[in-house]
């Protein structure tokens, strides 16, 4: 047979695909809009790890929660903080027993928030739990849910407003001097500072925070001025050369005070704005914080909403 016979055939054929074709790629574009998105992973929990700072003091990071520390006497370890869930804080026990075969003895709370304290259950019962007056009434409202039913064991044993005074023995035949102090609400109504005299070293929990917004649970009675104070507090600390967070690594005293720098700085812009009448949503555009249009809200209020609700006297 000739080619000629079926050159007709072959033209209403490409005709047909020419038709059919965009109608298959807009059905295959449909099922790919129609198609659900895929799953990300969930983010990994960093590793726990521990780091020597000085003398008896070790900081632990990494896990679930907040960073956290442990102190070596004699006698026994001193757990500062809790992480975030109890297998987290076994975790945390785990890694003490890298470094000693003494038993914890005893754990200071820093503050409230979930992530310091809800692994507190990871830990043996029985333990002396020092917080200081705000944060013990703060537990006990978290602790009022069924769901913690079993944290209301570790209520702290004691609390402290003034000054509060440790003196552990250590293995040379001395005691070693750790301070507590609680300078005012702030991150929230009861942080407080642990100092480790020998170590140079103030452990500050939430009171710190590097490469982003320091929060203020307000909900709390924590406080933005109060927080600025507390930050002046702190580098007025005597013989304190290092300070360590439950979010950043360990900082100096020229880091607080160029993050008090910026804080103040930000302080005094929105303390101008609301003296001209300015209202929340143009304070924000000021410093660029207008959420992207179809971006999630962000949880927490940022420093600056904060500085101007309490400026404005509004609650939120």
């Amino acid at each position: 047979m000739s080619k000629e016979r079926f050159a007709p055939r072959s033209r209403l054929f490409a005709a047909f695909l020419a038709m059919v074709a965009p109608m298959i790629l807009g059905f295959q574009a449909l099922q790919a809009q129609a198609a659900p998105p895929a799953k990300q992973a969930a983010p990994q929990t960093p590793s726990m790890t521990t780091q020597h700072i000085a003398g008896g003091l070790y900081l632990v990071k990494g896990g679930s929660g907040a960073n956290t520390a442990f102190y070596v006497g004699e006698k026994g370890v001193i757990a500062i903080d809790a992480k975030m869930t109890a297998d987290a804080a076994k975790q945390m026990l785990a890694e003490i027993t890298k470094v000693t075969t003494l038993p914890v003895i005893m754990i200071l709370i820093t503050h409230s928030d979930g992530d310091h304290i809800n692994g507190l259950t990871g830990f043996p019962e029985g333990l002396d739990i020092i917080s200081s007056e705000g944060a013990k009434k703060e537990m006990i409202e978290a602790f009022k849910s069924e769901n913690f039913a079993g944290h209301r064991r570790y209520l702290p044993t004691k609390t402290f407003k003034d000054p509060f005074t440790i003196l552990p023995p250590m293995p040379d035949g001395n005691s070693a001097l750790i301070m507590m102090y609680h300078f005012g609400p702030a991150h929230t109504s009861g942080d407080a500072v642990i100092v480790f005299t020998d170590e140079k070293t103030a452990f500050v929990g939430d009171l710190v925070f590097i490469g982003r917004d320091p929060l203020i649970h307000r909900q709390k009675g924590g406080t933005v001025f109060g927080y600025l104070d507390t930050l002046k507090k702190l580098i007025d600390l005597k013989d304190v050369e290092t300070y360590l967070s439950g979010h950043a690594d360990p900082q100096t005293k020229a880091d607080l005070r160029a993050l008090l720098t910026t804080l103040e700085e930000k302080a005094a812009k929105v303390k101008a704005m609301v003296a001209e009448g300015k209202t929340l949503d143009e304070v924000k555009a000021a410093f660029g914080l207008q959420p992207a249009a179809g971006s999630q809200p962000s949880r927490w209020p940022s420093f600056v909403e904060n500085i101007y609700l309490e400026l404005a006297g509004k609650k939120k």
